[in-house]
């Protein structure tokens, strides 16, 4: 699948290849495409990609069985071929497709991608503000004029005392003041928003017990997982958010690496921020949580304790939403 072209291929039961093609990337193009096979039709195979999950709508609701294959896997199985063109990953997706040998993706409900819009691009704002106040920081610095540690409310002000006496930066840093407040505005609508989705969720209000987690975290963990119910084993979640470690074996050698950091980047990162939250708020409340990351912290050292901390507050989301609870905080004179 392509922005403009898709490229089908189908094979039979005998991996003899029926029908090659291309179409433009429509439902409808691609369902008129494999119409000529009826119901002969097993399943359609989408590797993972930007329009996956609405190319895969559209042909279930034409009656097709669409079903969007892990893109890792794929590509460990097209590796094999010795030129790379699309029309070869066409008929390498339906040998795959064949054989079963892939695993199904589930795509995201559209109000699920809705909310997940918001927090794209709110993360792509910040990104962008961090960009802007760097550059301020390291066109200043090259004329020797140090910015130093200040708060997002002092850092315009501190820009325009330290050029008071230079003013030939006056246009350029004019300009990026400009854009940052813009950004800044920008931002903090977003957060708005996503404030508003929360205050109007009992899910929200629930997952938010947990110490540590605000909206973006709980926005950011819910919009990832989509349906609880994929999981049979909170303890799956880590792992599919790309928090637990590569593992290498193979004869006697047993190799246990970093983590895969697979998965949902955005909700890996926002779980590994609210660990650091948890771990570093010295105003903090007590939990049985703190206290056991607390002592990995000066067992393995901090970044690794974030990271597991992290990965444990995975699972306690999962749990709270599946259970219908809020977090327990524990009791700190029986812990004593």
């Amino acid at each position: 699948v392509s922005l403009k072209e898709t490229h089908i291929c189908v094979v039979d039961e005998t991996a003899k290849i029926v029908w090659q093609g291309e179409c433009e990337t429509l439902a409808t193009s691609i369902a008129a495409c494999v119409d000529p096979f009826g119901h002969s039709i097993e399943v359609i195979a989408l590797e993972t990609g930007g329009q996956s999950s609405w190319l895969q709508q559209g042909l279930r609701d034409l009656g097709l069985p669409a079903v969007i294959v892990d893109a890792r896997r794929a590509k460990a199985a097209l590796s094999c071929r010795l030129n790379k063109t699309d029309r070869n990953d066409a008929e390498g997706l339906a040998q795959l497709a064949r054989t079963r040998w892939y695993r199904e993706v589930a795509a995201k409900s559209e109000n699920t991608r809705f909310v997940r819009s918001q927090l794209l691009g709110r993360h792509l704002l910040v990104k962008q503000l961090r960009d802007i106040q760097n550059q301020i920081r390291g066109i200043l610095r090259g004329l020797g004029l140090q910015v130093g540690r200040v708060s997002r409310m002092r850092f315009e002000a501190r820009i325009w005392e330290l050029i008071s006496d230079h003013p030939a930066l006056e246009p350029a840093m004019a300009a990026l003041l400009s854009v940052r407040r813009s950004v800044i505005a920008r931002i903090n609508d977003l957060d708005k928003s996503l404030s508003q989705l929360c205050k109007g969720s009992e899910l929200c209000r629930r997952l938010m017990s947990v110490p540590g987690v605000g909206p973006l975290v709980c926005l950011s963990f819910i919009t990832a997982i989509d349906d609880p119910k994929r999981f049979q084993k909170s303890s799956s979640i880590g792992a599919y958010l790309g928090l637990t470690p590569r593992i290498y074996q193979s004869g006697d050698t047993l190799r246990c690496g970093r983590i895969s950091k697979y998965g949902d980047k955005l909700s890996r990162h926002m779980l590994y921020e609210a660990a650091n939250v948890l771990l570093t708020n010295p105003k903090g409340k007590w939990s049985k949580l703190k206290a056991w990351g607390m002592k990995l912290v000066q067992k393995i050292g901090s970044k690794k304790a974030r990271v597991a901390v992290a990965r444990k507050l995975s699972v306690i989301l999962h749990r709270i939403w599946m259970d219908g609870t809020e977090f327990s905080w524990g009791n700190k004179e029986v812990a004593a």
